[in-house]
């Protein structure tokens, strides 16, 4: 089946506000089955909303809309909609009874525009609103359908999930499961050469690559009569996959980041860790601390941005930064190991170097960033030449420094086991 997005509100189209619930609606559609060639914002506009349902139910089975539910006169999402299909809105006692009910549990007055959102076209499928005033409904009519839902995310997501998609899965055939794979210290064009040819013949499974910051995502759907026969089919697929990438570059599955590897990593090993850093500001800290339950082991980060904190709070020594500079990659080794002994941990990692837009020069450009990494009295350091503005600069820093942690986390543990 072919569907369409269609997110109304001028506030899209302005710029005011992130247009997340067409990629979240894609995604989803997308482990159904269900493609989308399309996607469209339009403004709150009822000759131009009407055109848009012409235009998206002239070539798509299925029109998802987001927004203009709400009880304003520019809310007219389902009023065009009633008005396409030639159907008459119709007070429904139950909803309207909810949005009673909703009210009184927030101490409001109900006003007569919320009234309206209880009205609904004939003979739909109402899509009761656990988050909000506005219910959704979906419309069926000469092999069309039309699902309206709530443009704000907090209610849109639940009511997609809850009603929307179990509703979608019956025009199903058979059961579609999809597994990703994330990887990382590898571009998209290196990951293209070594596995291009497995994406080439693809059939059943099929393997989708998607290009993200600091990273390669491979989306592997498989489609078969039972769940158990479709991951039959993908784990020889994903088997090559792994082969061919290295199995250390394909780091997770599904939603884990690498802060997530290397968090259950040190709590998994009980190996304590703290950081030093200097152009990367906290993020790195910030990355690890993401991780629930990582407090049994991150004992400390600090930002030792100037050089005197470098040499008070972390030990390094003058003459290295008198020699070598604080962007070096002997300053981030006496970093790295400086934190470690300062907090007493079994690891220390560091960051230091030019995030710019200012400060480099011909021998140590914007972007230069040197990381180290001390394990149980072994210190290592990376240079990273690194593109993009500041912040890019600093992400892709963070990036590149926990994947390097997550890689010699792993080489060290085997080296113990063995």
């Amino acid at each position: 089946m072919r569907a369409e997005i269609l997110s109304v509100g001028t506030e899209l189209l302005l710029g005011d506000i992130l247009n997340t619930n067409a990629q979240y609606i894609s995604r989803e559609l997308a482990n159904l089955g269900i493609n989308v060639y399309y996607q469209t914002v339009v403004g709150d506009n009822p000759e131009r909303l009407k055109n848009a349902y012409n235009f998206a139910l002239s070539r798509a089975d299925i029109v998802i809309t987001t927004g203009g539910l709400g009880p304003t006169k520019d809310d007219l999402t389902k009023e065009i909609a009633a008005e396409y299909f030639n159907k008459k809105l119709i007070l429904d006692n139950k909803s309207l009874e909810e949005i009673l009910t909703f009210f009184k549990k927030i101490n409001r007055e109900v006003s007569e525009n919320n009234r309206k959102q209880a009205y609904f076209p004939e003979g739909c499928i109402i899509l009761k609103n656990n988050n909000g005033t506005a219910p959704g409904c979906i419309i069926e009519e000469n092999n069309k359908i039309a699902i309206l839902l709530p443009g704000p995310p907090k209610e849109m997501v639940p009511m997609l999930n809850e009603g929307v998609i179990p509703y979608l899965k019956k025009f199903q055939d058979g059961t579609l499961i999809s597994k990703v794979l994330r990887i990382t210290g590898i571009g998209e064009s290196s990951v293209d050469n070594l596995i291009g040819y497995i994406i080439d013949r693809q059939t059943n499974p099929t393997v989708a690559p998607y290009a993200k910051d600091n990273e390669v995502t491979l989306r592997l759907t498989a489609k078969a009569n039972s769940e158990e026969d479709a991951y039959k089919l993908i784990v020889p697929v994903e088997k090559e996959i792994r082969d061919k990438l290295g199995d250390i570059n394909v780091y997770g599955v599904e939603n884990e980041s690498v802060e997530e590897i290397v968090a259950k990593l040190l709590i998994e090993n009980k190996l304590t860790i703290a950081t030093a850093e200097s152009c990367t500001g906290g993020l790195l800290a910030g990355k690890l601390i993401n991780y629930p339950g990582v407090s049994s082991v991150f004992l400390e980060g600090v930002v030792t941005y100037s050089n005197i904190a470098k040499i008070n709070r972390l030990k390094v020594k003058e003459d290295t930064l008198n020699k070598f500079g604080a962007v070096s990659s002997e300053c981030a080794a006496e970093m790295a190991e400086g934190i470690a002994k300062a907090a007493s941990t079994n690891i220390g990692v560091s960051t230091t170097g030019i995030a710019g837009p200012g400060g480099g020069t011909d021998e140590k450009p914007v972007g230069l960033v040197y990381a180290g990494i001390y394990i149980n009295g072994v210190v290592k350091t990376k240079q990273l030449n690194l593109v993009g503005n500041r912040q890019k600069i600093r992400d892709r820093a963070v990036a590149s420094t926990l994947d390097w942690l997550r890689r010699e986390l792993i080489a060290y543990l085997n080296k113990d086991s063995n």
